[in-house]
């Protein structure tokens, strides 16, 4: 089979992953789950084959000195897929993610609906944070396109690759791809402020660098939105603080505290009767915790949280409860997910629970 073969597989089974590796068969991933799509074990030349088709020579050759390799190829006008491809066991291997040409409104990804308040901020800082293939550029995507249907403003992007590719609206967008459009982060992000934004998309916070750009250009009066791998809202604003030399933490802490505008934590559970869906756990920025975070008391944060759901806030446990309760998630699949499982069997075992 080809590599197009494959992706049409991916496309038309609405996977979210394709894995291509020596001595396994080809593999994507639904609903979480890794299922072969092929009978036979690929070789190391059928897996450099595949991969090589979806590259330029410029591509190749940094691949084959690098030894890995981010980009995005695009099916058509079909979809497109972000593109890891790497060496494992001294082989080329490739892991392809999905990326629908559609972007999902809100209420399609069922996001609370507190998500429609973020694309209507004219500035802040706000993080959309969980483990890789949950959901975290999907649901920036939301709130962007919205954002770019609905009001006429600047959106830049600097991604590695470039994933959603946004459609004409009342807004601009400059999509600028890594070592495509820039040599570096530091760089592209360092040059953003010149290029007149008025929102700014930071694929990854991934280093000392992106952090702090991130932090400065939300701190000069624009709204930025930027993706984490952490756990938590409270784990989030730890792993921003934390990444800064401890001379500069306290600074940094007030900044923090200025700039935050909300904290989006996501996890993809299997639903009954197959799918996924999203259990959300949302922060929002208030007196309390403006001062939780300038005063290093992240621990407070949950219960602050669990006590501001009038205001729009959800506890993970909360929303995994509430999955529960309707009849949309296992317990014990949600249970499985939560930090606190006593917590959480403790709002599941109380009358009913309403996602905001």
């Amino acid at each position: 089979m080809s590599i197009q073969e494959y992706l049409e597989i991916v496309v038309k089974k609405e996977a979210s992953d394709l894995h291509i590796v020596a001595g396994s068969p080809a593999v994507i991933r639904i609903d979480g789950v890794l299922i072969p799509v092929s009978s036979g074990l690929l070789t190391p030349q059928e897996t450099e084959s595949l991969i090589f088709e979806l590259v330029s020579e410029e591509q190749k050759e940094l691949l084959l000195v690098n030894k890995e390799l981010d980009f995005s190829f695009a099916l058509g006008d079909v979809a497109r897929f972000r593109v890891n491809a790497y060496f494992q066991k001294g082989y080329i291997s490739g892991a392809l993610r999905l990326i629908p040409s559609y972007i999902k409104t809100i209420e399609e990804l069922n996001l609370p609906r507190i998500c429609h308040n973020f694309a209507k901020l004219k500035q802040g800082f706000i993080l959309v944070t969980g483990p890789t293939g949950h959901g975290k550029s999907t649901t920036i995507a939301s709130i962007i396109n919205e954002i770019n249907q609905t009001r006429p403003v600047h959106i830049l992007t600097i991604e590695d690759p470039i994933e959603y590719v946004y459609p004409k609206g009342k807004g601009l967008v400059s999509q600028r791809e890594m070592h495509l459009d820039s040599h570096s982060w530091e760089v592209s992000l360092r040059s953003a402020l010149r290029e007149d934004p008025d929102v700014v998309l930071v694929g990854e916070m991934r280093d000392y660098e992106t952090i702090a750009s991130a932090i400065t250009i939300a701190e000069t009066g624009h709204l930025v939105f930027a993706t984490l791998h952490t756990n938590s809202a409270a784990q989030s604003i730890d792993r921003v603080i934390d990444v800064f030399p401890e001379n500069q933490q306290a600074q940094v802490k007030m900044q923090l505290a200025s700039t935050i505008a909300g904290i989006i934590s996501m996890r993809l559970l299997p639903q009954i009767g197959g799918g996924r869906l999203p259990a959300i756990e949302v922060l929002l920025s208030t007196g309390a915790v403006r001062t939780a975070i300038r005063e290093g008391k992240s621990h407070l944060i949950d219960n602050i949280i669990q006590t501001s759901g009038e205001e729009g806030m959800i506890l993970m446990d909360a929303s995994l409860a509430y999955l529960v309760k309707a009849g949309k998630v296992a317990m014990d699949v949600a249970r499985a997910y939560s930090m606190r499982p006593k917590e959480f069997d403790r709002i599941v075992s109380q009358g009913a629970e309403t996602q905001v």
